[in-house]
């Protein structure tokens, strides 16, 4: 006899979620799918470095790792941040390799039904098209799914 495995509705809802960290960029409401995320740090300075593009604000030791740091504010083409100890750092790995997200702050985690997400409206930027790839309405607010891929596109551009 085989024994019959019953999800309860609490787990079978649960798999039809997807769950979000959503954080402040410019006073403005973004998201990443917590699987993208490694860690998230408070701020600490950076070692800047010479002739590095606007958006990249140096380079962090993280646990003997060197890491780059990107402003995402500088990087959507919005004002520079002034980073500050109330500033975090949002860990993730593009291509393999750990990059830091400077943002604002974190707000919460966001579980969502995929079905819930509405595509991103076309507008007349390339940018907007491939860096937001879909758009979340949340406590009357709109939380934009950020394209990490997108952002951070070529492995060029992540250092060392």
């Amino acid at each position: 006899m085989q024994a019959e495995v019953k999800q309860t509705d609490q787990e079978v809802k649960h798999a039809e979620h997807s769950e979000f960290v959503s954080f402040t960029v410019a006073t403005q409401a973004f998201c990443l799918k917590i699987t993208q995320i490694r860690e998230i740090r408070r701020w600490s300075p950076v070692t800047i470095l010479p002739h590095a593009p606007a958006d990249v604000l140096g380079v962090m030791n993280l646990r003997g790792a060197v890491i780059p740091i990107y402003d995402l504010s500088a990087r959507f083409g919005l004002q520079q941040t002034e980073a500050s100890e109330r500033n975090v750092v949002i860990v993730v790995s593009v291509h393999g390799k750990p990059v830091g997200l400077l943002a604002e702050s974190v707000s919460e985690i966001i579980s969502i039904n995929p079905d819930d997400i509405q595509d991103t409206p076309p507008v007349d930027s390339r940018n907007t098209m491939e860096y937001i790839q879909g758009i979340i309405s949340h406590d009357d607010t709109m939380v934009r799914i950020i394209n990490l891929d997108a952002v951070i596109s070529a492995p060029e551009q992540v250092m060392p």
